[in-house]
């Protein structure tokens, strides 16, 4: 479809998305890129961040992730991602105690290698708390 993207999104846990988009903006390891319709062929991996998927009537999609890869070619976008929520699949209670928890690891003082361990952890649990508050009427 002429101007379109055909935009898939999968995780280890299956497919997250399919369907047609104007542009998608992903969290890439030295900022933020978006692609739109005839971009160059490329593969850039993503981070830890927001992945907002722009359909053809204008609403924003938008996922959380905590990292892989975005393929395109030929107006064909695809992700693999470590792990990609929507706003909806997020448990808001669940991302909460997971970032007290890692804030609390924190606290306690710990090794260089449990602390990357924990400052990962708190950076995921507080995106996908970013989504869920981003997700309050948005269109």
């Amino acid at each position: 479809m002429a101007g379109h993207l055909n935009v898939e999104i999968v995780s280890p846990s299956g497919k997250v998305f399919k369907g047609l988009a104007t542009g998608v903006r992903a969290p890439g390891i030295e900022g933020s890129f978006e692609v739109l319709f005839n971009h160059a062929p490329m593969v850039a991996a993503i981070n830890v961040g927001v992945l907002v998927v722009t359909t053809p009537n204008g609403e924003k999609i938008q996922f959380a992730t905590s990292g892989g890869f975005v393929e395109v070619s030929d107006n064909t976008l695809t992700v693999l991602a470590e792990t990609a929520e929507g706003a909806e699949d997020i448990d808001e209670e669940r991302a909460k105690l997971a970032e007290e928890r890692a804030v609390k690891k924190l606290e306690n003082e710990p090794s260089t290698e449990e602390r990357e361990r924990y400052i990962r952890a708190l950076e995921r649990a507080r995106n996908r708390l970013r989504v869920t508050m981003g997700a309050v009427g948005h269109k």
